[in-house]
């Protein structure tokens, strides 16, 4: 996808949603995974890799990098990569597109004593500074200067291991720093490092290419280096956030949902919050069964690092909340601007108000359709949800959003009985 998407989704709420969903790879273990793929010139082949703008985006970045990266089977959800490391620089005009292009920046660091990297794009839901990317890796002997919106980054004697205390468990600084760790000289400890599955999913990957390290799923890694790493397979592991967003849009039509693949392990705080609403969630041998119980209740979510209450969750939960009995209260504590899906919101009927950091919703009766405009990612799927539940007909503009996270959304809602449709721009 070279140029953004113009198209519009189109939805004709008020339908019950039932069926079965397969839930995709997960985007945010995805990127990363590709990354590693500069740690090795041997074959890294990843499986499960949703079809999306950012894991195509990726791609480009590491095909410039002068890495092979080969969809090899015909849903394209198998990727190849493999190559000698040809290029140090991550340009502009690609990591623009996406934050996670940060995520190069420690393995050329290491394989090549050098890089240089843009500073990142993506979402504008606030700051999310890359400091603790460059801390880190300046503590382990990098040399870093930030020159024209560019981390120029250089490691003369090559990266030593460092105990790194982070202030924050950051992910992308701790995926960062454990890729570099893997080969750099001596021991790495992370301590206070973020535990999301996808970073779990990230260290399993890598102790499979032969890296050492310990305490994968606790807030403490240890990394000891080693000399080099192999190719291997991996599967990626199914996406928590599109699990959940699924979980919702069953909910908002007092429908019922069989999630293929989805984990109850992987929702955190997710699961209890939805069952205090009064969303049934059962794990099966296949995946997660979701349905109503009876009516939705308000209940107060405040988002955290894992496993608490994602903040990628946070604009769906607040529309299922729009439309439950009473009130409640949503606090982000993560990203400044999360909150920018409110207006859209309450232009369909929600009533939301913004105090700071939270937000005070109450429920009404219904949302009725309208045209709404996406302004990042999860904020352009949580008007797919409104729409679902709304009185009408509901355009969503600007969905190029929804197509760097959400594989197939509308005819994956579709097959369940959505009425929805993508209008090309």
């Amino acid at each position: 996808m070279t140029t953004m998407s113009m198209d519009r989704i189109r939805i004709r709420g008020g339908h019950r949603l039932s069926g079965e969903i397969a839930i995709s790879g997960a985007k945010n273990a995805s990127l990363p995974l590709m990354a590693a793929g500069l740690l090795t010139e041997e074959r890294l082949v990843l499986s499960r890799v949703p079809v999306l703008a950012d894991t195509t985006t990726m791609g480009q970045l590491l095909a410039q990098h002068g890495i092979a990266v080969e969809r090899i089977t015909n849903d394209g959800h198998t990727l190849s990569l493999g190559g000698a490391i040809t290029n140090t620089e991550a340009p502009y005009d690609i990591v623009r597109k996406m934050r996670a292009s940060i995520l190069v920046l420690g393995p050329l660091l290491v394989r090549t004593r050098q890089a240089r990297v843009s500073l990142p794009g993506g979402c504008a839901i606030g700051t999310r500074p890359v400091d603790l990317h460059l801390k880190g890796l300046e503590q382990m002997g990098a040399v870093i200067e930030l020159d024209g919106g560019y981390v120029n980054a250089r490691a003369p004697q090559g990266l030593h291991g460092a105990t790194i205390v982070f202030p924050m468990p950051s992910v992308g600084a701790t995926e960062n720093l454990v890729m570099a760790a893997c080969l750099a000289d001596g021991r790495t400890v992370l301590a206070n490092a973020a535990r999301e599955p996808e970073i779990t999913d990230l260290c399993d990957c890598l102790v499979a290419m032969g890296a050492q390290i310990s305490g994968i799923g606790t807030d403490r890694l240890t990394i000891d280096g080693v000399h080099a790493l192999h190719g291997a397979h991996h599967e990626v592991i199914a996406d928590r956030i599109e699990t959940g967003t699924y979980a919702c849009a069953a909910a908002i039509t007092g429908g019922a949902l069989h999630l293929a693949g989805g984990r109850m392990d992987h929702l955190g705080a997710v699961t209890r919050t939805l069952a205090e609403a009064g969303v049934e969630i059962t794990e099966t041998p296949t995946g997660l069964d979701v349905r109503r119980m009876n009516g939705l209740h308000g209940v107060d979510a405040i988002t955290e690092p894992y496993p608490g209450f994602p903040t990628d969750m946070q604009a769906q939960y607040m529309v299922l909340m729009s439309v439950a009995e009473g009130a409640s209260l949503v606090t982000e504590t993560i990203f400044e601007n999360r909150f920018m899906h409110v207006p859209e919101l309450n232009r369909m009927g929600a009533n939301i108000n913004v105090h700071g950091k939270s937000a005070i919703v109450r429920g009404v009766p219904y949302l009725s359709g309208a045209p709404v405009m996406a302004t990042d990612l999860r904020a352009s799927v949580s008007l797919v949800l409104a729409g679902l539940a709304a009185r009408g007909e509901t355009i969503v503009n600007e969905v190029y959003h929804l197509d760097r996270g959400f594989e197939a959304v509308e005819q994956k809602l579709a097959a369940c009985g959505a009425d929805i449709e993508r209008i090309p721009g």
